[in-house]
């Protein structure tokens, strides 16, 4: 049996006895038969930061044994944010502005939202005019 984390880096399984873990909260996983608790990547972190304060991700990193490279991809995903007043921030993708947590800052962001309106790419579906409620097939015009 498999007792290391899942493709997504989460606990699946017990240390102590194999029972699937039950999510609890905000990272941390209960075994419901021993009681053990384990906490992921992001729990680390935050109870780190809970009882340490605003540090930086080597720091946090070194302590946690969680990469920067973790940290950085939770402050992308709007997880973490760097508090205001820091002297440090990351950077938006498409500008390079200093922003606190995600990828874009809201300037992009806006542009980025606007030149998306009217778009009718593939994944864009389109509204039935047809309610005949027959399937159709992409290619074939003629009904058989």
């Amino acid at each position: 049996m498999d007792f290391g984390l899942n493709k997504l880096g989460k606990p699946t399984h017990c240390k102590k006895c194999g029972t699937d873990y039950v999510y609890k909260s905000l990272g941390v996983y209960e075994c419901p038969k021993c009681g053990f608790i384990e906490k992921d990547d992001y729990a680390k972190v935050r109870e780190y930061i809970e009882e340490n304060g605003a540090s930086s991700a080597v720091a946090i990193a070194s302590a946690t044994g969680v990469t920067v490279s973790e940290i950085n991809a939770m402050l992308r995903e709007g997880r973490l944010e760097i508090p205001n007043g820091s002297g440090v921030f990351i950077r938006c993708e498409t500008c390079g502005a200093e922003i606190r947590f995600g990828r874009l800052c809201p300037a992009c962001a806006a542009k980025l939202s606007s030149d998306f309106k009217g778009y009718a790419g593939p994944s864009v579906g389109e509204t039935p005019s047809n309610k005949d409620n027959k399937m159709r097939f992409i290619g074939r015009d003629k009904k058989r």
